[in-house]
């Protein structure tokens, strides 16, 4: 059994999923869901049932086993269950680093993993399972499907401004920063050298400041009626789209790594944090063109 802590938005979710499920489907066991601090956490909601997840949620008892073995006692409730004896050494594994621990493919098949593990490195071999798993449950309707329709009929661009707590909360300011609007014009620009023709869609947690304050010089589209409560929509029309302009935010690098084309270009941004205490060298894959 592989328990992932899941918490943050819903790109985090994501992350934390894929890295999960790639150590249980090497070792042929279940992948289960610790979602308790959902309970006390108010800044985003739990978003992977929209998708066509295996969805097993831990139990406390499942969680304290795993997460706090260290007690004699605990280890023979785990022994049982496991119905073997065991020698695993390390359940709860926290994550040691920002940029990819080779370590953790490694992990045996009893692990409570926490942490974010931003990377494809965790879950690159196992990718068809990802995108067949991160696929939207609900057909899509209604404007989403009229979108979905101009998006391949034209050389779409789906381009994301991430603000909301970047900007809201001190602290994650602090972190995070936004990218700034020269970091778009200079994409826009570049990527309009590359392609005829382009038509950009434009996804944002703040669509009334990205229309005020964007000026693109090409058929633009703002992205405003699916909101917060289904911003799984506005990810399954970022993949839909053939070309990505992302912000440093997990959610659009999710919208451009599920992307539905092969011949795409995704541009990002070289600074992903204000702080330099993190190492993103494996954060961006290889193909993704840093701005």
């Amino acid at each position: 059994m592989i328990i992932v802590r899941i918490i943050g938005g819903l790109g985090n979710q994501l992350f934390q999923y894929a890295a999960g499920l790639r150590l249980a489907t090497i070792h042929g066991t279940m992948l289960k869901l610790d979602l308790s601090d959902f309970k006390h956490y108010n800044l985003h909601d739990y978003g992977l049932s929209a998708f066509g997840i295996k969805e097993f949620i831990a139990t406390p008892e499942e969680i304290q086993l795993l997460k706090e073995p260290e007690s004699s006692s605990l280890k023979k409730k785990l022994n049982k269950l496991l119905r073997r004896p065991s020698k695993l050494g390390k359940t709860h594994i926290l994550e040691k680093q920002y940029h990819f621990d080779p370590e953790i493919l490694a992990m045996h098949d009893s692990v409570y993993l926490d942490g974010y593990w931003q990377s494809e490195k965790y879950f690159l071999d196992i990718a068809d399972i990802i995108k067949s798993e991160f696929t939207v449950k609900l057909p899509q309707t209604d404007k989403n499907m009229e979108l979905a329709q101009q998006l391949t009929s034209c050389e779409s661009v789906s381009l994301h401004v991430r603000r909301g707590d970047y900007v809201a909360d001190a602290k994650t300011n602090t972190i995070h920063g936004t990218c700034d609007l020269d970091y778009y014009a200079r994409c826009i620009e570049r990527l309009a050298r590359k392609i005829h023709h382009p038509c950009f869609f434009v996804f944002s947690d703040d669509p009334e400041w990205a229309e005020r304050n964007l000026k693109i010089p090409y058929p633009t589209t703002f992205i405003t009626h699916n909101g917060p409560k289904r911003n799984y929509e506005d990810l399954r029309l970022m993949s839909q789209c053939r070309h990505h302009i992302i912000a440093n935010s997990s959610f659009s690098w999710w919208g451009a790594w599920l992307g539905q084309h092969r011949e795409t270009i995704v541009y990002t941004p070289k600074r992903w944090f204000n702080s330099p205490s993190f190492n993103t060298q494996d954060l961006i894959p290889e193909t993704w063109t840093r701005i």
